[in-house]
């Protein structure tokens, strides 16, 4: 063909890259790999082979951990980690340099690595993941430099089992990796059994460059090794990529187990685009959105939502561009897509393709053919899609586009949000106040606009209900490896444990001359629901009684309909959420000013029920009041961020509040522990149901009347008086909560955590104790770091 003939068609010959080096690396090892474990090779007594997706050839076999092999690699973990943590912060940040150097050194055999093992074309692992891979170690080993400064009053976690996916096999491990090591964690890695090779190839790097024996530590296998990880009792935190089932058995697989946890899931992302947007660059976004890596993305563009007015002119120009899509053999350098990681994930997209044309969907497919041998799709769109469709709400994880149309930008963000998931989004529009209004309303936690599938390691990625919680990148992502440094002082309540409520029944020690004088008691509290004292649907109540058993009151006892009241409530009152910082100050400052001004009945009532000097009563009021003040101060200042990342924009990290918010308050110190749980969550937005102390709520019952005459809006807070655990169980099980936080029994946080998983809602739950009264551990950043989750708004700018 004459270079006139190439230029008149543009036909595009092979451009494979070079293999060899990276067979005969396989090759050099027998086609056969152990685990790394103490810093040694370890050889496995049961292998399983691992294939190559463009072809179905045997690529590699592989150990298959057992829960031997997990415990070895826990205990090697175990014995690494003072030394590791006894390195000063420079230390830690050269090992981290060290590993960024090493793989910058082999970028391009781990970059030929990663798509014979997982099917994604060359260009994808050498222009964006393996450059991905060495930017986040890099980045966290500044954040190792500055660990001490930046994270003052936190200490590592301790051993962290870490569980990663094969969509993204080399980036999610350095996305776990680098920043548990920087907090100063020794980690076991159990990579997915699709695709373990540059997993290996990581610890081979480690180990060359002299990384102390046991901080990393790598055990492959299936499911089996997963679950043992996640199991093993030595662990103290696990990190998990993959999907929302798993996910769900992490968690209550880990509940009432005391291991930190942080889930990133699947997601069913919106592409909405408006009538305003440039639809040739839309075209080209919607293919990095859903046919980049195959669409095997958790955060895909999945659902294509376009204005009406220009539907029809860009799915023309979709399907026009979808004719050009090249796929083939993942080393060729001039195909868009390569093949699906494994023959079952390409059966099951094909089975969700079948399931969408009989639920009445039109499919579109180009007219040219993939290849025939391999697992290979093609790229798929689908129209006249029924939002209820299976399609539009189940993960396909394929590159398997589903559209759908809308008219206002209201009905965008229902369509948008009609989903369980809630990871990312991208919103196209050359308005750019339209797109920074629709932003903050969509659920998820990532929003790109005007672009897609932006990722640094300097901004956050991490998503909202059932895409799991938790955050990856950033300073966000350093804190999910790090706990408070917490040195618990003795209370002056004495301990009340479970089964130490004094007989219902006993007033033996009423007309005792040594009980505390009381008022006749002419009323029982009631509940406080949507602003408005309400009386319990169970219409019973329940005695308070002191801790000499002496009867000082009744409350309401509260019920799954009254609960189910006060959610409603709660949701009804997002308004608070949309206030400003300012709004909100104001009004917790007219709480603390009405609660100063009763504070003398307040520290009588307590006295009343915990029997204590009447010192210790005006102590804890007046420490409720200067919470309120401190929360009052944190409202207009707990701010985001403006992350520095690479492009010609910004990436904006928002706090948002969480939602509703179920809370289940510690019996000691009953009005100070509800001010300072009620503190933080009102003072970043959230709207909370309450279950007061169980042993001494009429606290809590005498606060309402303090809100009621402070502006707060009815529905911000609601107060249920009745059984602590059975009470916040419901709230754990109820799917409009968005989180419970939970300090109590530890049996109480084990259910808690458990019923959580359904809906995956995020939980803070604690039963060994803390000091209220001292500040350091009664307020501060680590309340308001659990009352918000961050937002990623990504705006590039420019021409």
């Amino acid at each position: 063909m004459s270079v006139r003939e190439l230029f008149d068609t543009m036909g595009y010959g092979p451009a494979p890259e070079g293999d060899a080096p990276v067979r005969q690396w396989i090759a050099q090892h027998g086609g056969r790999f152990g685990h790394y474990i103490g810093g040694q090779w370890i050889a496995a007594t049961e292998l399983f082979e691992v294939t190559e997706p463009a072809t179905g050839a045997p690529l590699a076999r592989v150990a298959q951990g057992t829960a031997a092999d997990i415990d070895a690699a826990v205990v090697a973990a175990r014995a690494a980690l003072p030394a590791w943590q006894a390195l000063d912060d420079h230390a830690r940040a050269r090992w981290l340099y060290a590993i960024a150097r090493g793989i910058q050194k082999h970028a391009r055999a781990f970059a030929v690595l990663e798509s014979l093992d997982n099917g994604k074309p060359i260009r994808e692992t050498r222009d964006i993941d393996i450059p991905l891979v060495v930017r986040h170690f890099y980045h966290h080993a500044g954040w190792a430099q500055l660990l001490e400064r930046e994270f003052p009053g936190h200490h590592a976690y301790g051993v962290v089992g870490q569980v990663i996916p094969w969509n993204f096999p080399l980036l999610m491990l350095a996305w776990k990796v680098a920043p548990a090591l920087a907090a100063g964690n020794t980690v076991v890695l159990k990579p997915a059994e699709f695709t373990p090779l540059t997993a290996i190839r990581f610890a081979e790097l480690v180990h060359e460059i002299g990384l102390p024996p046991g901080v990393f530590n790598l055990v492959t296998g299936d499911g089996r090794t997963g679950a043992a990880l996640v199991a093993h009792e030595d662990v103290d935190k696990i990190a998990f990529t993959g999907s929302t089932e798993v996910g769900r058995a992490i968690r209550v697989a880990t509940a009432g187990s005391g291991k930190g946890l942080s889930l990133e899931l699947g997601g069913k992302s919106p592409f909405m685009v408006f009538e305003d947007a440039d639809l040739d660059s839309v075209v080209e976004g919607v293919v990095d959105a859903i046919w980049f890596n195959q669409g095997q993305v958790c955060c895909a563009g999945a659902r294509l939502l376009i204005q009406e007015g220009v539907a029809d002119r860009l799915l023309d120009k979709l399907r026009d561009r979808m004719e050009q899509l090249r796929v083939g053999a993942p080393l060729d350098k001039g195909v868009d897509m390569g093949a699906i990681v494994a023959p079952v994930q390409l059966e099951r997209i094909r089975q969700l393709c079948a399931t969408g044309v009989a639920e009445g969907a039109t499919c579109w497919q180009p007219s040219w053919c993939v290849p025939a041998h391999g697992s290979f799709h093609p790229p798929t769109l689908f129209t006249n899609v029924a939002p209820s469709a299976t399609i539009a709400q189940v993960e396909i994880f394929g590159p398997v586009l589903v559209s759908m149309t809308f008219r206002t930008p209201e009905e965008a963000v229902a369509l948008a949000n009609n989903t369980p998931f809630g990871l990312a989004a991208s919103v196209w529009s050359e308005n750019i106040n339209l797109a920074l209004d629709v932003a903050p309303k969509l659920k998820c936690g990532v929003v790109w606009i005007n672009s897609t599938n932006l990722f640094d390691a300097a901004a956050g990625f991490g998503g909202y209900r059932e895409s799991g919680f938790g955050r990856e990148g950033g300073r966000e992502g350093m804190w999910e490896y790090l706990q408070p440094v917490r040195a618990h002082e003795a209370a002056p309540l004495p301990v009340i444990g479970e089964g130490a409520m004094p007989d219902a029944g006993s007033d033996a020690e009423r007309d005792d001359p040594s009980a505390p004088a009381m008022p006749p008691i002419d009323r029982t509290a009631k509940l406080f629901i949507g602003g408005k004292q309400a009386r319990p649907d169970s219409g019973y109540s329940r005695t308070v009684r002191s801790l000499r058993g002496v009867a000082v009151g009744e409350v309401g006892e509260g019920n799954r309909k009254d609960l189910r009241n006060a959610v409603e409530a709660a949701q009804a009152a997002a308004g608070w959420s949309t206030l400003t910082g300012h709004q909100r100050a104001q009004i917790l400052y007219y709480i603390a000013e009405n609660l100063s001004a009763r504070a003398d009945e307040f520290a009588m009532r307590i006295v009343s029920m915990t029997g204590d000097a009447r010192a210790a009563g005006e102590i804890e009021v007046a420490a409720a009041i200067s919470r309120l003040f401190s929360y009052a101060a944190w409202a207009d200042k707990h701010d985001g961020a403006v992350h520095d990342v690479p492009l010609r924009g910004v990436a904006l990290a928002m706090h948002e509040p969480i939602g509703v918010v179920g809370v289940a308050c510690p019996d000691p110190y009953p009005l100070l522990g509800l001010v300072s749980l009620l503190g933080p969550l009102l003072a970043t937005g959230n709207r909370v149901v309450a279950v007061p102390s169980e042993r001494f709520p009429l606290a809590a019952t005498d606060f309402y009347s303090v809100l009621e005459t402070s502006d707060l809006p009815g529905g911000v807070v609601n107060l249920v008086t009745g059984s602590r655990d059975a009470l916040i169980r419901t709230l754990a099980d109820h799917d409009g909560v968005e989180a419970v936080w939970y300090f109590g029994s530890h049996t109480g946080a084990t259910a808690v955590e458990t019923a959580s998983a359904a809906n995956l809602k995020r939980t803070w739950t604690e039963w060994s104790g803390r000091e209220w009264l001292d500040p350091r551990t009664g307020e501060g950043r680590e309340f308001l770091r659990r009352a918000v989750q961050v937002k990623n708004i990504w705006i590039p700018y420019g021409e």
